[in-house]
């Protein structure tokens, strides 16, 4: 799916069935709980912490899917062309890095 297509998406369920985006601010704040939730799983699943019981092993992608959402309601808020930044993003970072990484030791 095309990130044009998913910002598209998402903003025709909103208006159809979430009646209406939360406020920047608080959709920020729900981005970061997301982040704390995918954080919590990466944690037990790939870190030394473990989860308490299975029922509380959640899908990954899931929780990934959640993150991308609510990036993506802001995006709509906020006017932002995802599929446009990421553009303009991927030419900063092959400019800016293009050597960097190959030239670092520690890799």
């Amino acid at each position: 799916m095309e990130i044009s297509v998913l910002q598209k998406e998402v903003d025709t369920w909103i208006k159809t069935h979430g009646v209406r985006y939360f406020n920047e601010l608080t959709n920020t704040a729900i981005l970061m709980e997301e982040v704390g939730e995918l954080a919590r799983i990466m944690a037990r699943k790939y870190g030394e912490q473990s989860f308490k019981n299975k029922e509380e092993e959640k899908q990954l992608g899931d929780e990934m899917a959640d993150v991308l959402w609510v990036l993506v309601c802001l995006a709509n808020q906020t006017g932002v062309d995802l599929e446009e930044a990421m553009k303009k993003n991927m030419e900063k970072k092959t400019n800016r890095d293009k050597d960097r990484h190959k030239n670092n030791s520690k890799l």
